[in-house]
C-alpha cells in the first residue's frame, strides 16, 4: 500500500507544482510537460515488463529494486539544479513506479488466502484512490508552505521505510519462466513514445522557426511511425508478446480499449491543464488549486462502488455512456471558464467530472472482460493499464500543442501576454477535450444498438 500510494501520487501531485517549477527554471509549457510525460513514459514501459523480470529473478528482489529506483529518483528530483536534470530524474522515478504498480497487485493476490483476498484488494485499492484525492492537495500545501522540491523529498523517508519493510516482511517468490523476453517489442515502444512526444513539442516550439515543416520534426514522426508499425507486427507474431494486442480482436475488449484511449487523452490532459488555469489565470495559490480536486477522488470512489452494484440490474454500457456524457458536459463547462469564473462554479464542474468517472470505470471493466477467458484476463489487465498511460502521455503532449498555439494566437491579437490570453489558451484546448470525450461514446452507442438488434 505504501508503494502504490507513492507511485500513483506522483502522477497527480506534480500538476499543481508545475507553475512553480516553470518559474524556478524559467521554462515554457512545452518543456515543462516533459516533467510529467517522462515519468509516464518510463512507467508505461515497465508496467508490462516488470512481471517477466519478477518471474525470472524473484518478485521480492525486483519489487525492492523498483522501490529503490523510485526513492532514488525522488531524491534526485528534489535536488535538481536544472530542468534537464529534473526530467531525467523523473524518468528514473517512473521506472521504479512501473515496477511497483505492476507487482503490487500480484503480491497482494498471492500473499492472502482466498477468504481474505477481497478485503486485502479493497484496502490496496484504497491506497490508489487516496493518492488521487490527496495528491493535488498535498502537493499544493508543500509548494506553498515550502517549495516545489518538497513534493519529491517527501517520498524519500516513506520509500526507505517501504524498502525496509519489504526486506524483513515480504516473502520471495519466483515463477517458472521459460519464454524469452520480448526485446523487439520493448525497443519499439521505447523508440515510439519519446519520439512522438518530442516531435509534438518541437513542432510548436518558439525556438523552431520552421514549425511542423522542420526536418527534425518530420524525421521524428517518420521514425516513430515505423517503430509503431514494427511494434504491431512483432507483437502479433510473437507467441509471448510484451502486450497482448491480439486481444483487441475480441469485440468487447477492443471497443473498451478504444474508449479508454480517448478517455485517457481527454481526462489526463484536461487534469493537467486545470491547475495551470487556476494558478496562472485566476491567481490561485498551489494549495487552493490542489484543494478543489480533493472531492473528485472521493466522489469517484463512491460512485464506482455504486455503478458496479448497478450492473446487477442494468446493462453495463448504460452507466458507461451516461458517465462519458457527464464527463463531456463537465469539459464543455470548463471550456467556458473565464478570468471571472467563481470558485463555486469550478467545484461544480469537477464534482460533475468525478460523478462521470465513477459511473464509467467499473461497468467498462466488466464489459471489457466479459468474453475473455480467465487466462486472458490477467494479460488484458496489463494491456489496459499500459494503453491508458500511453494515451495519457500522448494526450498531455497533444493538448500542450493546442494550448501553446491558441495562447500565442490570443496574445498576438491582444498585443501582450495577460492572464486573459492564458485562460483563453486553456479553454480552447479543453474544447478539443470535449470532442475527444464525445468520440468515446460513439462505439459504445453502436454496441448498444447491435445488442438491441440481436437481442
Amino acid at each position: 500500500m505504501l508503494g502504490t500510494f507513492m507511485a500513483v501520487l506522483e502522477v497527480t501531485v506534480v500538476n499543481v507544482g508545475l507553475p512553480a517549477i516553470m518559474s524556478s527554471f524559467g521554462i515554457g509549457i512545452s518543456t515543462a510537460e516533459w516533467v510529467i510525460t517522462a515519468y509516464m513514459i518510463t512507467m508505461t514501459v515497465m508496467l508490462p515488463s516488470a512481471g517477466w523480470f519478477a518471474d525470472r529473478f524473484g518478485n521480492k528482489g525486483v519489487y525492492i529494486l523498483g522501490m529503490a529506483l523510485f526513492t532514488l529518483g525522488s531524491w534526485l528530483c528534489g535536488k535538481s539544479p536544472s530542468d534537464g536534470f529534473l526530467i531525467a530524474s523523473r524518468a528514473l522515478q517512473g521506472l521504479g513506479s512501473g515496477i511497483i504498480q505492476a507487482l503490487g497487485l500480484a503480491i497482494v493476490t498471492r500473499e492472502f488466502k482466498p477468504e481474505e483476498r477481497g478485503l486485502a484488494l479493497g484496502l490496496w485499492s484504497m491506497a490508489a484512490a487516496a493518492s488521487i484525492s490527496f495528491g493535488p492537495l498535498l502537493g499544493g500545501y508543500l509548494v506553498d508552505a515550502y517549495s516545489w522540491h518538497r513534493i519529491f523529498d517527501v517520498n524519500v523517508p516513506v520509500g526507505l521505510l517501504a524498502i525496509l519493510l519489504s526486506v524483513f516482511i515480504q516473502k520471495e517468490w519466483r515463477g517458472d519462466v521459460r519464454h524469452p523476453f520480448d526485446w523487439k517489442g520493448f525497443a519499439a515502444i521505447v523508440l515510439f513514445m519519446p519520439l512522438t512526444i518530442f516531435a509534438l513539442a518541437r513542432g510548436n516550439s518558439a525556438t523552431n522557426h520552421e514549425g511542423w515543416a522542420s526536418p527534425t520534426v518530420i524525421a521524428c514522426f517518420a521514425v516513430a511511425a515505423a517503430a509503431f508499425a514494427f511494434f504491431i507486427v512483432t507483437e502479433l507474431r510473437n507467441p509471448t508478446p510484451l502486450l497482448q494486442i491480439r486481444l483487441l480482436g475480441e469485440r468487447n475488449f477492443g471497443i473498451s480499449m478504444g474508449v479508454l484511449t480517448l478517455f485517457a487523452v481527454g481526462m489526463l490532459g484536461g487534469t493537467y491543464l486545470l491547475p495551470l488555469y487556476m494558478q496562472r489565470g485566476l491567481g490561485y495559490t498551489a494549495l487552493m488549486a490542489g484543494s478543489v480536486f480533493l472531492p473528485v477522488g472521493l466522489i469517484q470512489g463512491v460512485l464506482s462502488a455504486v455503478s458496479g452494484y448497478m450492473t446487477r440490474y442494468v446493462k453495463p454500457l448504460l452507466p458507461v455512456v451516461a458517465g462519458i456524457l457527464a464527463m463531456a458536459l463537465s469539459f464543455w463547462l470548463a471550456s467556458r471558464f473565464t478570468i471571472h469564473t467563481t470558485h463555486r462554479h469550478i467545484l461544480f464542474v469537477l464534482y460533475l467530472r468525478g460523478f462521470g468517472m465513477g459511473l464509467t470505470f467499473a461497468p467498462l471493466n466488466l464489459f471489457s472482460l466479459k468474453n475473455l477467458t480467465q487466462q486472458d484476463r490477467a494479460a488484458a489487465a496489463g494491456s489496459s493499464n499500459s494503453i491508458q498511460q500511453l494515451a495519457g502521455s500522448f494526450g498531455i503532449a497533444l493538448l500542450t500543442v493546442v494550448f501553446t498555439a491558441r495562447t500565442a494566437f490570443h496574445a498576438a491579437h491582444e498585443t501582450q501576454q495577460t492572464p486573459q490570453t492564458y485562460v483563453e489558451g486553456v479553454t480552447d484546448a479543453l474544447t478539443v477535450v470535449v470532442w475527444i470525450t464525445l468520440a468515446a461514446a460513439l462505439p459504445l452507442l453502436g454496441a448498444i444498438r447491435r445488442k438491441k438488434r440481436t437481442g
